[in-house]
């Protein structure tokens, strides 16, 4: 098979292919996805459960390259795959150990989830990523975007334990599919899972989409 090279992505931790024919993304692993992907939580999960494709996003609010990604291409994603039934996106809480304040940021961004305002927290500890990891004002930062009652019942579920064994389970199957970086998207369509590495941009990333809705 002719493999061809398209880009390197950066991340916070390889090669990013595209198959002459066969369109597929390769990174550290790819085979038979007979389960797709597999346990989630529905409160961090965006579009039709019943979309040709699934995309798992594995991410840590505290690294730069997730940042990128998601304020560059994951907008993209969202208006144009995720809102029209196309794809069914997953978020993953990836913490990596050398960020002090990651898996704290994964606790208030599930909190957040819960109450539906996943989206808004999410952008605003990215946007503010530079600031908040430098003083691990996490809550200051989640704070500034949502009312005092949201915050409050954000606050009380953050500094609980209720989200330790949903990010260990998301680390696991990062595991699973040999993730070494953030950020890592694992794609699955008709039976196969196609992991893609680093910051990815949206046209590169929309073309292999579409080449995969093209595939009978």
């Amino acid at each position: 098979m002719n493999r061809r090279k398209i880009l390197k992505g950066t991340g916070c931790g390889l090669l990013l292919c595209m198959l002459a024919g066969g369109a597929n993304l390769l990174a550290g692993g790819s085979g038979q996805a007979p389960n797709g992907a597999g346990d989630y939580d529905p409160h961090q999960a965006f579009g039709s459960k019943s979309a040709p494709i699934t995309m798992e996003v594995f991410s840590d609010y505290q690294c730069p390259a997730c940042r990128q990604l998601y304020l560059t291409t994951n907008r993209q994603i969202m208006d144009n795959y995720v809102d029209t039934g196309k794809v069914f996106l997953i978020h993953r809480d990836y913490p990596l150990p050398m960020h002090a304040y990651s898996k704290i940021a994964a606790h208030y961004g599930r909190a957040a989830a819960q109450i539906g305002k996943f989206e808004p927290v999410a952008q605003a500890l990215y946007q503010n990523q530079e600031t908040w990891e430098q003083t691990g004002n996490v809550d200051g930062t989640v704070a500034a975007v949502l009312t005092p009652a949201e915050m409050a019942k954000v606050r009380e579920l953050a500094k609980s334990t209720t989200f330790d064994a949903g990010i260990a389970r998301d680390i696991e199957m990062g595991h699973g599919y040999n993730v070494n970086q953030t950020p890592t998207i694992v794609i699955h369509c008709k039976g196969q899972t196609y992991p893609v590495v680093g910051v990815v941009g949206y046209d590169v990333l929309h073309q292999f989409l579409d080449q995969l809705l093209a595939q009978r």
